[in-house]
């Protein structure tokens, strides 16, 4: 005889502090806006354990805490906020939720599509939730999400306070003696939310992030990382290996950047200050001295100056440093406050004939000579 094609239905067996099953009500609670008059629907999140033990808050993080403890398998429906591609034997999760479940040292199993057994408690706690709570609440005006959470928690601890009809116990009796002490312990920090996105390091070796720029090793010029973002920290990852990490900056057009990101080459800038080139350029003369902080006073920032004093103080060595002196003083006399018109002076010679001339210009003519007579002789 042919076995018969008739659907058989497997018991579900729950183990306590094994599964926390998670989802959103259907029915939302209005927030009304108390100057405009319009209201914003919130959703309710709802997650229960295997004693039936529901809560209803905000998100995951105030379950965990909640419950005081972590389950270690979360089942949640096919959401796109939670699940981005869903499959029978491998969904993809999405990565912010995969953060939050490696934080708390679980793992995410998603309800199969279409298959409500799959997570029938918590269904079973939206049900409760839209009758005991919600339909409770209808009639009350809320006018932001703390009123609308402490009127939901007083709902939600006397629905756990009540007796069941065939046990002589409640909800959290029942969760205190079996889910609490099989639940995992909480970490030392709550989960922080983190947003993720694709860059592409500029080949200053910085990315942006909401206009500010951080750096990464010079190594991954060009390459494309991908960044998570918190409140406080930047963090960059390449190949799913950290690169990089920052507190979070809301200053828009600055750079934070770390002394170890950068190449060797420009590691030796973090060391100069306007001050320290001044002084240097007062062992040359007291003219590369005076064109040097006209160079600095000119500049919007200080670090524009640095390689124009660089370059000048390296065609001391190339001419010599009293050639150098006598072309920072031709330079001041044009207002020449640049490099390039030091290296002009000095590569046509006017420093040379700068110096001639103010020597002419010092030496007294002679008083006696053959061709001059005196008032003697036309006596």
């Amino acid at each position: 005889m042919a076995p018969s094609r008739r659907a058989v239905c497997l018991r579900q067996e729950y183990r306590a502090g094994e599964k926390l099953f998670v989802d959103y009500a259907g029915q939302t609670i209005p927030i009304q806006d108390p100057l405009t008059g319009k209201n914003q629907e919130a959703y309710l999140f709802v997650a229960t354990l295997s004693q039936d033990l529901p809560s209803w808050i905000q998100s995951h993080v105030h379950a965990f805490e909640f419950f005081h403890g972590v389950a270690a398998i979360l089942i949640p429906d096919n959401l796109k906020t939670g699940v981005t591609h869903p499959c029978r034997y491998e969904p993809d999760i999405n990565p912010t939720y995969l953060d939050l479940a490696e934080h708390y040292s679980t793992v995410v199993i998603p309800a199969r599509v279409s298959k409500g057994k799959d997570k029938a408690k918590v269904e079973s706690a939206v049900l409760i939730a839209e009758r005991w709570i919600l339909a409770a609440l209808r009639n009350y005006t809320f006018f932001n999400l703390e009123e609308r959470n402490q009127a939901i928690r007083a709902k939600l601890q006397e629905y756990n306070l009540r007796k069941f009809q065939k046990l002589d116990t409640t909800r959290k009796e029942l969760f205190e003696n079996l889910d609490r002490p099989a639940l995992k312990p909480l970490p030392e920090k709550p989960y922080e939310y983190a947003e993720r996105k694709k860059a592409t390091v500029n080949i200053d070796y910085h990315i942006e992030v909401d206009r500010h720029y951080y750096s990464v090793p010079y190594q991954l010029t060009r390459e494309q990382v991908e960044v998570r973002i918190t409140l406080t920290t930047i963090e960059v990852l390449f190949k799913n290996r950290r690169a990089a990490s920052h507190p979070r900056s809301y200053r828009k057009g600055g750079f934070t950047t770390l002394k170890e990101h950068m190449p060797k080459a420009h590691q030796q800038y973090l060391d100069w200050t306007p001050s320290r080139i001044i002084r240097w350029a007062r062992q040359l003369g007291p003219n590369t001295e005076k064109l040097v902080t006209h160079i600095f006073e000119n500049k919007p920032h200080p670090q524009q100056g640095f390689r124009a004093c660089l370059g000048i103080f390296r065609l001391g060595k190339q001419y010599s440093k009293e050639r150098l002196e006598a072309a920072c003083a031709y330079a001041l006399s044009i207002h020449g406050f640049f490099y390039k018109s030091v290296e002009s002076i000095l590569k046509h010679g006017l420093d040379q004939k700068n110096i001639l001339g103010q020597q002419l210009r010092e030496e007294p003519l002679p008083l006696s000579h053959p061709n001059i007579r005196g008032k003697e002789y036309y006596q």
